[in-house]
C-alpha cells in the first residue's frame, strides 16, 4: 500500500514536469515568434522579385500603381494645401437625398458624383459641425436618381423644384443663405448641360440657369471654352462618376501595362441614320461618320449595344474613341484614362476637368470634329511617333487618382480636387471676409 502510494506521488510529480516543461517551450516559441516579427517588417512585393529586373517593368508598374491607387488607406486631406478649409453640410430630409438610395442606381451610374461628393464629405475632418465657422455650405440635393421608367435614363425635369424645395428649407431654417444670397453655397449638378438641368442644348439655353442658382457654386461635369448660357455662373468642372471599385476590380484580372490587341475602341450609341427621333442630329453626325467610314476597317472595333463589362475591352485598347454626344463631355473620358487607354476626345471646345492637375494635352489626343474622317491617318501617325511617351505618362497612377471618387477622401483624388478648387474661391467666405475687415 506505502509502494503504490509512492508511486502515484512518482507519477503526478512526472506529469506536473511534463505540464510545465510543455507551458515553457510554448511562452519561448511565442516570444521569439513574436520578437521576429516586430524587428522585421515585411518586404513589399514589388521589391522582392522585380526592384532590378529591367524584364519586369511592367509587372513592377501594375504592382507600384495598384499599391500607390487603390490598396493605401484613405487619409484626410492635407488641410495645409487646402487652406484649413472648412465645410457645413446640411442635414435635409431624407426626400432631398438619401431616399432616392433605394434604387442602386443612383449611387453607381454616371451622374453619381453628387451622391459620391455627398459621401466623401460626410467622413471627412474639413466638414464643420459648426456652420458659423464653416467656408461654404454643401446643399446635398440629388437629382439625377428618378430613372424613366420608358428608357432608364434619368430624367431631371423635377430638378429645379426638388432644389428650389431645398433652399426654402435652408433659409427658413437657417440665417446662412440669406446673409449672402447663397454665394458661399455650393450644388452639384452632374449631368448633361449642368446648372441649367436639361438633356437638349436648345432647350437647356432657353431655361438658363435658375435665378435662384446664379450666385452660388456649381460643380458640374459640363465645361466649354467659349461663352455659353450654362456655365455663366461660378463652377468648378468635375468628372463624371465612374465606380472605383469596378475599376479596381478590372485591373486586378488585366493590368494597365498589359497586351493591347485592340488598336481604336468604340462602344455606344452610333447613329446609322442622319437624324434621330427626335430630328436633332446626334453628336452633330460625328459618331455617325465614325460608323460609316470605319465600320469595316479591321484596325477599329467598334459595336453599338451595351455590354455590362465593356471596360474589359477598354483596359485591351490602344485608343478609345470619347467623341460628344448631346452633350460635348462623356464618362468614355474617365474610363479611357483610369483603364489606360489614350483617349482621343472629338468634342470642340470642350472644358476638361481639373487640367491643372491632369495635364490632358500630354496624356490624350484630340481631334477636331471637322477632321473625324482621318482619323486612320492621325492615329496611325501618332502611333508611330510619341504614342510610348502618351503611354507613359497616361499611365501614372496619381492621374487616375484625380479623376476617381472615393467614399472618403484620398488626398489628390476627385474629391480632393474639388476642395482644392474651392480652396482657392475663399474670397466668397463669409467667415474669411468677416476676419480679414477686422
Amino acid at each position: 500500500m506505502r509502494l503504490l502510494h509512492k508511486h502515484g506521488r512518482q507519477q503526478e510529480k512526472n506529469l506536473c514536469f511534463k505540464y510545465y516543461k510543455w507551458v515553457l517551450w510554448f511562452s519561448l516559441t511565442l516570444y521569439f515568434f513574436t520578437s521576429f516579427f516586430i524587428s522585421h517588417k515585411p518586404i513589399p512585393l514589388s521589391k522582392t522579385h522585380f526592384a532590378n529586373s529591367k524584364s519586369n517593368l511592367p509587372f513592377r508598374a501594375l504592382i507600384e500603381s495598384i499599391n500607390t491607387s487603390f490598396l493605401q488607406k484613405p487619409t484626410n486631406s492635407n488641410k495645409g494645401s487646402l487652406n484649413d478649409l472648412k465645410i457645413y453640410s446640411y442635414e435635409l430630409p431624407s426626400k432631398y437625398n438619401t431616399d432616392w438610395l433605394s434604387n442602386e442606381r443612383c449611387s453607381n451610374h454616371l451622374f453619381a458624383a453628387e451622391v459620391a461628393i455627398h459621401k466623401a464629405l460626410s467622413n471627412s475632418d474639413i466638414r464643420t459641425f459648426d456652420p458659423y465657422e464653416a467656408d461654404f455650405f454643401f446643399v446635398p440635393v440629388y437629382v439625377s436618381c428618378n430613372f424613366s421608367t420608358v428608357n432608364g435614363f434619368p430624367a431631371i425635369g423635377h430638378a429645379r423644384s426638388l432644389i428650389s424645395s431645398a433652399i426654402h428649407f435652408i433659409s427658413s431654417h437657417y440665417p446662412f443663405w440669406n446673409r449672402t444670397q447663397g454665394s458661399d453655397h455650393v450644388f452639384v449638378a452632374s449631368h448633361d448641360y449642368g446648372a441649367c438641368f436639361h438633356a437638349m442644348e436648345e432647350r437647356a439655353i432657353a431655361d438658363g440657369i435658375p435665378e435662384f442658382l446664379k450666385k452660388s457654386v456649381i460643380l458640374q461635369t459640363f465645361g466649354v471654352k467659349y461663352r455659353h448660357p450654362c456655365q455663366e455662373v461660378e463652377n468648378v468642372v468635375i468628372p463624371p462618376y465612374v465606380s472605383p471599385e469596378i475599376v479596381r476590380k478590372t485591373l486586378e484580372k488585366a493590368p494597365v501595362t498589359g497586351r493591347r490587341d485592340i488598336w481604336v475602341f468604340f462602344r455606344g450609341k452610333m447613329e446609322v441614320h442622319p437624324k434621330n427621333i427626335s430630328g436633332r442630329f446626334y453628336s452633330k453626325k460625328v459618331r455617325t461618320v465614325i460608323w460609316r467610314k470605319y465600320n469595316d476597317d479591321r484596325r477599329f472595333y467598334l459595336r453599338r449595344h451595351r455590354f455590362a463589362g465593356y471596360q474589359s475591352e477598354i483596359v485591351r485598347s490602344v485608343f478609345c474613341l470619347c467623341p460628344l454626344g448631346w452633350a460635348p463631355w462623356s464618362p468614355r473620358l474617365v474610363e479611357s484614362v483610369v483603364l489606360g487607354c489614350v483617349p482621343v476626345i472629338i468634342a470642340d471646345g470642350i472644358r476638361l476637368p481639373f487640367s491643372d492637375v491632369v495635364k490632358w494635352p500630354e496624356i490624350s489626343l484630340t481631334v477636331a470634329e471637322s477632321d473625324v474622317a482621318n482619323l486612320g491617318m492621325i492615329l496611325e501617325r501618332v502611333a508611330a511617333t510619341n504614342l510610348t511617351s502618351i503611354q507613359k505618362k497616361l499611365w501614372d497612377p496619381n492621374v487616375r487618382q484625380a479623376l476617381l471618387f472615393n467614399d472618403q477622401i484620398l488626398e489628390g483624388d476627385a474629391t480632393w480636387q474639388v476642395l482644392h478648387a474651392l480652396s482657392e474661391k475663399l474670397d466668397r467666405s463669409n467667415r474669411r471676409s468677416r476676419v480679414s475687415s477686422k
